[in-house]
């Protein structure tokens, strides 16, 4: 997949098949779009081409407006893209959200930047797209220029998952609630956050369950609430088994912010300043103080087994 991050340094595109969208997860909905994209390139032997917008329109207008854009994300461009490509999407092309940008009529959009940049032949979008200022341009009023620039365009609807319509709001709303299960059955595959091993105070060790502290760089990734998680580990393409905490250690008393600490089971090397990726399988407990560091000991030994059994299942890439 080629991604192209500068308008003017796009190719002359032909005979694309192109989505415009956030596609905030690449959930099951995002990829039957792909999926419809693939088939109609196919009939016109042409090529996918997919927009999206970083940072994301939401949160760009509201740090404009100096607020709290209220939202968590629940990819980082990179794992976008990544999904992206394993979808097998030939272009993906990131607009830059700015004011300017925002503040296009809807006819603005489609003649100078649509058609413009992509000369579309096919424009597969989602039921509930909007475009232009205000959010005021939908399917219909794009479909009024379908003649003028010999383009069609195709209305995707929703799509469902053991009866539940499938959102990107959906699935932040189940990891926002811990049902980490949840998010990745609508998902498709398991949330993951990915970050860099950085050094703590090595507390675990003393407690027999050493812990990689993972930094996560995007402030606008969404993390899990608090509380203690079976996971899988990805370092440099091999995977292992392990549990993850998020909270403050309240036994600890330490008064910290909130930290990521998985401990990786059968696991002895040092992975300092690497970059890791944590794949959340299932949600085992909340958070709790506990009055000794040998209560807490004991507790993990408990949670090492929950972990354990399940992800007993689980075959490692």
């Amino acid at each position: 997949m080629k991604i192209y991050r500068d308008l003017n340094a796009i190719p002359e595109f032909k005979n694309t098949v192109i989505t415009i969208g956030s596609f905030d997860g690449v959930h099951p909905g995002h990829r039957h779009i792909i999926e419809q994209m693939k088939s109609y390139a196919h009939h016109i032997n042409g090529e996918t081409l997919l927009v999206t917008f970083y940072p994301h329109p939401r949160i760009a207008l509201a740090e404009q407006k100096g607020v709290d854009p209220g939202m968590k994300l629940l990819c980082q461009l990179d794992e976008k893209a990544a999904h992206l490509e394993q979808c097998g999407m030939n272009n993906l092309v990131v607009v830059p959200f700015t004011k300017n940008f925002s503040e296009q009529s809807p006819d603005e959009y489609i003649e100078d930047f649509l058609v413009r940049y992509f000369h579309p032949k096919v424009i597969v979008i989602g039921y509930d797209h909007r475009f232009g200022k205000g959010r005021i341009g939908d399917i219909e009023y794009l479909k009024k220029f379908q003649d003028k620039y010999g383009f069609i365009v195709i209305e995707i609807s929703k799509q469902e998952v053991d009866g539940i319509a499938v959102s990107s709001s959906k699935i932040r709303t189940a990891l926002e609630m811990g049902d980490v299960a949840l998010a990745d059955k609508l998902l498709g595959y398991p949330y993951a956050i990915q970050g860099t091993v950085v050094g703590g105070k090595q507390i675990g060790r003393t407690l027999g369950f050493p812990t990689a502290n993972i930094y996560v760089h995007d402030k606008h990734k969404l993390i899990p609430p608090v509380g203690i998680y079976a996971v899988l580990i990805n370092i440099d393409e091999q995977q292992y088994k392990g549990m993850l905490y998020i909270g403050s250690r309240p036994t600890l008393d330490e008064g910290l912010e909130c930290a990521i600490e998985v401990h990786i089971f059968e696991f002895h090397d040092s992975i300092y300043d690497r970059t890791v990726k944590i794949d959340f399988i299932d949600f085992l407990r909340a958070d709790e103080k506990f009055d000794s560091l040998d209560e807490l000991k004991a507790q993990l030994q408990k949670d090492m087994v929950a972990a354990l059994n399940r992800l007993k299942d689980i075959t490692l890439a």
